[in-house]
């Protein structure tokens, strides 16, 4: 499985936010996305999701092309957003179960791969709940429900820890390290970057709508001739010159 980002250009209006972004995901890899606010992170995101038409170039996930069969692009990726989706009239369950039918899964199979996942984040009580009423951190944990019972190719991920307890960030990363070791990408978005040292293989740093540099810490390293220094050290002085918005 290869997630290729090719010569995309692209935003919101008629001024591009992100240009010539150039990556590809490879299988059983956790990958860091990560810049400063406003460097183009979530419209990169927005763009791979499909959310956005892009000005110029192509995205595919295992040959599939984003603009030639959208329906089996999608169903190739799960996305966990930094705030979560939840919809008032839905319990916990009902939650579950559109998620399966949006990925053609049937209820069973879906409550199967919930089980474990409910236990984990201690959500198994609460399935008749509706989780408008949850914490904010309880109603991430639903959207990690949600999109680790799909088994996609790909785990879109922006922010994944922002509410969430020690015990519910701990369970999220070995969830990304066990879908990593069954052969599954994940991309994430964060700023927490002594984290994203500690679990990603690689990164792919934004600024200012470019990336600046791609690679594993040591090629990241080496790029900027940081021998040695944290990715938080790189990470400041390849965006010292960007502005935050």
């Amino acid at each position: 499985m290869t997630v290729k980002v090719e010569n995309l250009t692209g935003g919101y209006g008629k001024t591009p936010v992100i240009n010539n972004i150039n990556f590809e995901l490879k299988s059983g890899e956790i990958v860091g996305l990560i810049g400063l606010n406003g460097a183009g992170k979530s419209t990169t995101i927005k763009h791979m999701l499909g959310l956005l038409n892009p000005m110029q170039g192509k995205l595919s996930i295992s040959n599939v092309d984003i603009n030639e069969d959208v329906e089996n692009y999608r169903k190739k990726l799960s996305y966990i957003p930094e705030s979560p989706v939840i919809y008032d009239e839905l319990t916990l369950q009902e939650h579950i179960y559109m998620t399966a039918m949006a990925y053609g899964i049937d209820r069973e199979t879906a409550m199967e791969r919930a089980e474990p996942l409910l236990q984990t984040f201690r959500l198994k009580q609460e399935l008749g709940i509706f989780p408008s009423h949850f914490s904010k951190g309880m109603k991430q944990k639903v959207m990690i429900i949600c999109a680790f019972i799909v088994n996609p190719e790909l785990y879109i991920i922006d922010e994944p820890f922002l509410g969430l307890d020690p015990l519910g960030i701990q369970s999220m990363l070995d969830l990304m390290v066990e879908k990593k070791e069954e052969g599954r990408t994940v991309l994430m978005s964060t700023h927490i970057l002594a984290t994203a040292e500690k679990y990603c293989d690689r990164f792919i740093i934004l600024d200012k709508g470019e990336i600046v540099a791609i690679g594993d810490l040591a090629s990241l390293q080496s790029q900027t001739g940081m021998t040695d220094k944290t990715l938080d050290e790189i990470y400041i002085h390849v965006t010292q010159g960007g502005q935050q918005s």
